[in-house]
């Protein structure tokens, strides 16, 4: 019997507990298919997973991490073969379902998509579920901004040092927009620079540059991880015609706005989904970034083995990850 290497969480009362174990290929839940994960990353969800938030993960021991990439060892789907390389991001994977904290997944054949040509296996990771939400997010900006687009746009990007912002600056500079970093890392300037800010400003200074309900418009459009009062003040500072899309609450799941942005200056939110989209979407992003999308991501990637896994979630807990965490399970 085939055994492999997982991190797991478990929870004993209060207390949870994280620890590298050995399981077997039959303790994984029923599925499709089976995959070898060669690498996965470090969401803020999987931390709260790998913690024991019961608003993320509800039975333990789990195995936490919502990304994966790997090769198929079996499967009942004629769609796919062994061999094939195969990327799974989402659904219920690494939440209810063990995730990819685990060097084999087992999955239903729809959460599934086949490595796009362009992409390797550490790519597809580097951008994980955070590359996918910021592709997601450019996307749905695209087509509210259809007749403008981002050549010469001014954009500004929050929480730009973590996951979906690291990589929303690097997009968005690369289409050809004047981004605006917002960060409270005042030590990451020079990252967020090398990622391609042409300004990077802090949360206070922010608040300063713009006021509620509505203020001085500043920018075209608007990728926002963090909600709360950011989002507020991000809302009542675009342009005409500009947008915001949200996709992240680490600031709060509440904000104050007001009717004026919308009726006024035409102003929209558009909120992101990842995890519960059609697999069609979720592959037209990854073609993206195979293709016209293409980053240098070695800038922003932190690559750990599995063991080195307790530090950085803790790290990402606590609010010091900067960029990406690749997981190698090799």
């Amino acid at each position: 019997m085939t055994t492999f290497k997982a991190l797991e969480s478990s929870k004993d009362e209060d207390q949870n507990t994280l620890s590298i174990i050995e399981k077997n290929i039959d303790d994984l839940p029923d599925g499709d298919i089976l995959i070898k994960v060669s690498y996965s990353s470090l969401n803020y969800k999987d931390a709260l997973s790998a913690s024991g938030s019961p608003g993320v993960t509800k039975n333990y021991p789990h195995t936490p991490c919502i990304d994966a990439v790997g090769h198929v060892q079996e499967s009942s789907d004629s769609a796919f073969k062994e061999g094939d390389v195969v990327i799974v991001t989402g659904y219920d994977l690494g939440m209810n379902t063990a995730g990819g904290f685990g060097q084999y997944i087992r999955v239903p054949a729809h959460w599934v998509i086949k490595l796009p040509n362009g992409l390797n296996e550490v790519e597809a990771m580097s951008l994980g579920t955070a590359g996918l939400t910021a592709g997601l997010s450019i996307q749905a900006l695209e087509k509210y901004s259809s007749t403008t687009g981002f050549e010469g746009s001014k954009s500004i990007v929050t929480g730009s040092t973590g996951g979906v912002g690291s990589i929303a600056v690097m997009l968005l500079s690369k289409l050809g927009s004047e981004v605006t970093a917002v960060t409270g890392k005042n030590t990451q300037k020079s990252f967020l620079e090398n990622l391609g800010a042409s300004e990077v400003i802090s949360r206070e200074e922010l608040s300063e540059m713009t006021r509620l309900p509505m203020g001085k418009p500043i920018w075209d459009l608007g990728v926002d991880v963090v909600s709360g009062n950011t989002l507020s003040l991000l809302l009542s500072s675009l342009k005409p015609g500009g947008a915001v899309a949200c996709s992240g609450l680490v600031g709060g799941p509440s904000f104050e706005s007001s009717i004026f942005p919308f009726i006024l200056r035409g102003n929209a939110l558009l909120g992101i989904d990842s995890v519960e989209i059609p697999l069609s979407q979720k592959e037209a992003v990854w073609k993206n970034f195979a293709s016209d999308w293409k980053l240098d991501l070695s800038k922003l990637v932190k690559e750990v083995p599995l063991e080195g896994l307790e530090n950085e979630i803790n790290s990402i807990l606590q609010g010091g990850q900067v960029g990406r965490v690749l997981v190698n399970l090799n």
